[in-house]
């Protein structure tokens, strides 16, 4: 993990607030607090890696409730930098989409993008979730305050969502 982050510290900098200032010792804390995350059921977070190379790490995408209650759920990723626009990041989004309407039980899933960050919109886009609107200054990365868009799926959308998904390929067999 902490080799395909350090190749893609440029990009994940420009978007993702623990990216600065990132070092061995962030990777570590992040897998422990992963593994007590899991463990509570506060977070789902899984590594990423290719069928054909399992030891070479890809990325992370993590799913997590925001309100348990209402059950609604969000997902984040990340993929190297050398291999964003070959349909991963679609692929480990659907997947996890997956996982959390058909066993999480949730009624709504949620993804938060950076504006500006279109690779990710396109990949909303793609999933068929809706733009629900912009978060000013959600967060902070470096100096700079970013604005968010909200983008929402929900589990009545998700049959019809789903099936296309398989009838592309995104969602196959494996």
């Amino acid at each position: 993990m902490h080799d395909a982050v350090r190749a893609s510290l440029p990009e994940l900098e420009e978007w993702l607030p623990w990216a600065m200032g990132y070092n061995r010792s962030v990777a570590q804390r992040f897998v422990r607090d992963s593994a007590a995350a899991w463990n509570d059921a506060r977070a789902f977070d899984f590594a990423i890696r290719l069928h054909e190379e399992p030891d070479f790490h890809v990325g992370n995408v993590s799913i997590w409730p925001t309100s348990p209650a209402n059950r609604v759920g969000e997902i984040g990723y990340w993929v190297r930098s050398d291999l964003t626009g070959e349909g991963i990041g679609t692929e480990v989004t659907a997947r996890t989409i997956q996982l959390g309407f058909d066993e999480l039980n949730y009624h709504k899933i949620v993804l938060r993008i950076a504006v500006g960050n279109e690779r990710s919109d396109r990949i909303a886009k793609r999933l068929g979730f809706t733009l629900e609107g912009t978060l000013r200054h959600e967060v902070k990365v470096g100096d700079v305050w970013l604005d968010h868009t909200t983008w929402s799926l929900l589990e009545t959308e998700w049959p019809a969502v789903k099936d296309q998904l398989a009838e592309q390929g995104v969602l196959g067999s494996r």
